[in-house]
């Protein structure tokens, strides 16, 4: 029995110190997990650390941008009324200027003058402008500036029925001589001076074999006479030695004799031979540049141009109507628009003296009730109440 006691506290001792053993096991790894959790806690701090301070740096930046971004802006609203005010300054010292300085007297705006719907003065042999709506040629189609291009034409025919060459001349030989004179003077001074040298020279082969100097002295009176001398002499040479003393009826012909151009080439062969010609003098090209058929200045492309515009079979008429209406009323310097029959079609209205009165004191020739510049004009001219030029010497 007493065996079977201690057997059993040994037993119990046994267990009770592996029970310890395992206590104190439990408690080595116990504590063992404590120092590894310690150990890995202590290798992340550094970089909990640095994240850490990576983080205060950049909320540091972000706040020092901050102040640095309202600083500015409190800087530019700074600014701002700072500006202001200098501009302020400025503005008051130029109007104190302003006011301390002598105030100029601004001459008032001239109102664009407005062509009459129907003419306000009875003017001789003028007829009365149709009622018609003034056109802008700005902006003016193609079709537009035609229609406005031939109703002029028609309105100056039934002003100037009796529209002619304003020259004396009896055959196709004396209108080329007198063309060729009409150079740098009027019709009416050629008109005075040929009479004696048509008396004296009446054919080419006569004016081909005359003396210079008595020819200088016929056309003395025309002025640059020397230079003319020398073209009518040329011409009718060259009409006895290469047209057999007759004046040729094409332009490429007449182009060649000496002192022909086109103008005196198309003032003989609409006139002279019937053929449809363009005559482009400084009438013509002052007028049509005013009414902006064309925007040319040289003849030539003038002359296409005016050309395109009107069939070829009123090309000399034209050539009449506008060189007669430019010496009569459109004049170049002091153009009679008040007395103009044709101003609610002209967009150059208003260049010229709009006061009707005034204006009719400014027309010329049968207009204003004096005398043409020829001699002998056709009896349809007379019949008109135009008067014939007086001789030269006669006043």
């Amino acid at each position: 029995m007493k065996k079977s006691s201690a057997s059993k506290k040994t037993a119990a001792s046994t267990e009770t110190a592996a029970n310890t053993g395992k206590a104190a096991s439990a408690g080595a790894g116990s504590g063992g997990k404590a120092a590894a959790k310690k150990t890995s806690a202590a290798k992340k701090t550094p970089a909990a650390t640095k994240a850490a301070t990576g983080q205060r740096s950049a909320a540091g930046q972000r706040s020092a941008a901050g102040q640095r971004s309202a600083a500015g802006q409190r800087s530019a609203a700074g600014q701002k009324p700072a500006k202001k005010a200098a501009a302020k300054k400025a503005a008051a010292k130029k109007t104190a200027a302003k006011k301390a300085a002598p105030l100029k007297r601004q001459a008032p705006a001239k109102k664009p003058a407005v062509a009459p719907k129907k003419a306000t003065v009875a003017v001789k042999g003028v007829a009365p402008a149709k009622t018609v709506t003034p056109a802008s040629p700005r902006g003016e189609s193609r079709t537009a500036l035609v229609r406005r291009a031939r109703r002029i034409n028609r309105e100056l025919a039934e002003v100037y029925p009796y529209a002619h060459p304003e020259l004396d001349f009896e055959n196709p030989f004396q209108l080329v001589v007198a063309t060729v004179l009409s150079a740098q003077t009027t019709d009416l001074r050629v008109n005075q001076t040929t009479p004696a040298l048509f008396a004296k020279y009446p054919t080419p082969e006569d004016l081909a074999a005359a003396v210079p100097e008595e020819v200088e002295e016929i056309l003395r009176p025309t002025g640059f006479f020397r230079a003319k001398t020398r073209s009518v002499i040329g011409l009718s040479k060259a009409l006895v030695e290469d047209f057999g003393g007759e004046v040729p009826g094409r332009l490429e012909d007449l182009v060649k004799l000496p002192g022909v151009g086109r103008k005196t080439a198309f003032v003989v062969l609409g006139n002279a031979y019937g053929r449809p010609g363009i005559t482009v003098d400084t009438h013509f090209q002052r007028l049509v540049r005013r009414w902006r058929w064309t925007e040319e200045t040289d003849p030539d492309k003038i002359e296409a141009a005016v050309g395109a515009l009107f069939p070829k079979s009123d090309w000399t008429d034209l050539s009449h109507h506008v060189i007669w209406h430019g010496r009569r009323i459109c004049h170049a310097r002091k153009p009679a628009c008040g007395a103009c029959p044709i101003a609610p079609l002209c967009p150059a209205y208003g260049e010229g003296e709009t006061d009707p009165e005034k204006a009719k004191k400014l027309l010329k020739y049968e207009k204003g009730g004096f005398p043409g510049q020829r001699l002998k004009p056709p009896q349809a001219y007379l019949d008109a109440g135009g008067k014939p030029a007086p001789p030269l010497g006669a006043g």
